[in-house]
């Protein structure tokens, strides 16, 4: 408003063009529920604030910090105290579902994007976790895909829920990639799983190194817990070296 009086509010100036009215109550419509506000009017013409417009940002925003929220596990309840103490009339769980509907969408589009150039290094993890399935609740194999190009850039190939890591599970997520564009690796990088090494070489053609991590993950869990420090500032000294003489020197 202060620019298009030219003058801040109750200011006096030589230079103001117009004069505040007063307001008008509007209700902005959101995705995720109705906003009580206060427009104010002028003498002179109209004013209409630009964030009211069809998708700004403010909205834009408001339904990324709903989505946010459900991502983290938050109830839709919680959602809907949340919509509320930001002044809006509160949302329902139609609402919310709709709402991530769009987050699916973009998930979706973000994991069948075609992948283009040489992948030369490809880093294969998996997690296990409890989801529900047919009304009952069941362990299954998070499986992540990490990839650096050859200009150095590191992405998120593929992310995906498989009920174990056979080999053939691990060879179907394999094939998905390569379907999308996947090609030029020289080098997957993983813990020692069997099935997946097998799939490695079988699918891509690959070399295979074991993960620093996993296997000092899985080295501390033999060593006691009071010679673990120890044993993990040596085995760390060990991979700065330079070249494989200095390493097996160690």
């Amino acid at each position: 408003m202060a620019a298009v009086c030219v003058a801040a509010y109750g200011e006096r100036s030589a230079d103001r063009e117009n004069q505040r009215n007063g307001y008008r109550p509007r209700q902005w419509d959101t995705r995720a529920g109705t906003i009580g506000l206060n427009i104010p009017k002028l003498r002179k013409g109209s004013y209409f604030p630009t964030f009211l417009e069809p998708r700004r940002t403010a909205e834009k925003a408001l339904m990324a910090v709903i989505q946010e929220a459900y991502i983290h596990g938050v109830s839709t309840r919680a959602v809907d105290d949340l919509v509320r103490a930001m002044g809006l009339t509160g949302t329902s769980k139609s609402q919310v579902s709709r709402l991530c509907e769009e987050i699916d969408e973009r998930v979706h589009a973000f994991l069948n994007r075609p992948l283009e150039g040489d992948w030369p290094f490809l880093w294969l993890d998996a997690t296990y976790g409890k989801l529900r399935e047919g009304g009952r609740i069941v362990s299954m194999a998070v499986i992540v895909a990490v990839a650096v190009n050859t200009d150095g850039r590191r992405e998120i190939l593929g992310i995906t829920v498989m009920p174990s890591e056979a080999e053939t599970f691990w060879a179907d997520f394999l094939r998905s990639l390569t379907r999308r564009g996947l090609r030029g690796v020289q080098l997957v990088i993983s813990d020692a799983h069997e099935g997946l090494k097998a799939a490695a070489r079988k699918v891509l053609g690959a070399g295979w190194q074991r993960c620093r991590v996993h296997f000092q993950r899985n080295l501390l869990a033999r060593v006691s817990k009071t010679h673990k420090p120890v044993v993990s500032a040596v085995v760390k000294t060990v991979f700065a070296e330079k070249d494989r003489d200095q390493a097996h020197a160690r």
